[in-house]
């Protein structure tokens, strides 16, 4: 196995850090759901029905996706008595994503 050089070696550690993030960012329904939360008002947020029937799947499905962007910290959600509103919440998301792409760009620079 070839040896990496030091910059190789940073960008794989911040694949390996944001892996949460990658998987995410890669199904189509998530995608989905993030454009669609970005255009809505984070004090307010969006109904997970009406989530469901914007990207077309059923609530149980879109609960889901949305369970798995709020464990890795891309959607926060509040409640109001029964009801749960879910908003964006990408700081950290963007900060992952300039480390690794400053990381990407450092490995092509010293390759």
């Amino acid at each position: 196995m070839a040896a990496y050089s030091s910059a190789q070696q940073e960008a794989l550690k911040e694949f390996k850090q944001d892996i949460g993030h990658l998987n995410a960012l890669s199904n189509s329904s998530r995608q989905k759901l993030i454009m669609i939360l970005g255009t809505a008002d984070n004090d307010t947020g969006l109904k997970v029905n009406d989530l469901a029937d914007a990207i077309g799947l059923s609530q149980p499905a879109t609960s889901h996706h949305l369970k798995h962007l709020k464990d890795i910290g891309m959607v926060g959600s509040r409640r109001e008595g029964n009801m749960v509103y879910y908003y964006l919440t990408l700081d950290d998301t963007i900060a992952r994503l300039e480390r690794l792409t400053s990381a990407l760009k450092r490995q092509n620079e010293n390759g």
